[in-house]
């Protein structure tokens, strides 16, 4: 039971090219940076990463995107990521842009067993009639477009079919978990990191704090530890790195 690895590289050795990874955070509030560090260090590349946004220039996902490691993006926000716009407009790089909600639905289904649902969101636009754009060509043509979706209607409201995410492996942060993998995340950065958590079939936590099983009250658990397989523990110096995507003060 207990699931506590050395180090992020321990906890990663078995990645290999090619692999799949949904990452929690938003913006960069909860992201699993030492992970995503451990990750570049394993050189694999071709990866395919499913995560809200794709981290910043030089923080986050933004390390393994400018390295060219990463061949598809499924997200809701480009953001403040200049080179994911500019690998997306190149041609070098897929992206499925997918509503927020139906993201974050997509994965928490994945984990749950279910493998597609219906939503309103999107119906009417392109995430429905498809031709949303997931590659560009060199000459900026559209090489690959999304595909149209199922419609029905269900009391008068049509909803389109959205299929469940599972990937290889899922990265998250947590402020506190316990050495079976039971984990609490601290305000926003219980963002996607549940969701991301439960489509992993190898989750992996990074943990600011480190208890023994049974410190935790049962009522505070945000994830409980059957969707994690493998806890790091962070340095005090790694779990007071947070990075701030915009700094703003107002004047004295």
């Amino acid at each position: 039971m207990d699931k506590v690895v050395a180090t992020a590289e321990e906890a990663l050795a078995d990645v290999t090219d090619g692999r799949s990874f949904a990452v929690g955070g938003f913006g960069l509030s909860g992201v699993p940076e030492v992970l995503i560090g451990a990750l570049y260090a394993t050189g694999a590349s071709g990866l395919a990463v499913v995560s809200n946004n794709c981290g910043v220039d030089g923080r986050g996902l933004g390390v393994l995107l400018a390295a060219g490691r990463i061949a598809r993006v499924t997200g809701s926000y480009i953001g403040e990521n200049k080179e994911f716009a500019r690998q997306y407009l190149a041609g070098e790089l897929e992206v499925e842009l997918t509503p927020q909600g139906t993201l974050a639905e997509r994965l928490r289904a994945g984990g749950s067993g279910i493998p597609a649902f219906y939503t309103p969101a999107g119906v009417g636009t392109q995430v429905a009639d498809g031709g949303l754009p997931w590659r560009y060509a060199a000459d900026g043509s559209v090489a690959v477009a999304s595909p149209p979706k199922e419609v029905r209607t269900f009391d008068g409201v049509e909803h389109i079919l959205e299929h469940a995410i599972t990937t290889d492996y899922a990265l998250v942060r947590a402020a506190r978990g316990d050495r079976h993998g039971n984990l609490v995340f601290h305000r926003a950065a219980r963002n996607f990191n549940p969701s991301a958590a439960m489509a992993g079939r190898i989750t992996v936590a990074e943990v600011e704090q480190l208890v023994e099983p049974g410190r935790l009250d049962p009522d505070e658990v945000h994830l409980p530890g059957v969707f994690v397989q493998r806890v790091v523990r962070l340095t005090p110096e790694q779990a007071a790195d947070k990075g701030i995507e915009k700094r703003t003060v107002r004047e004295r």
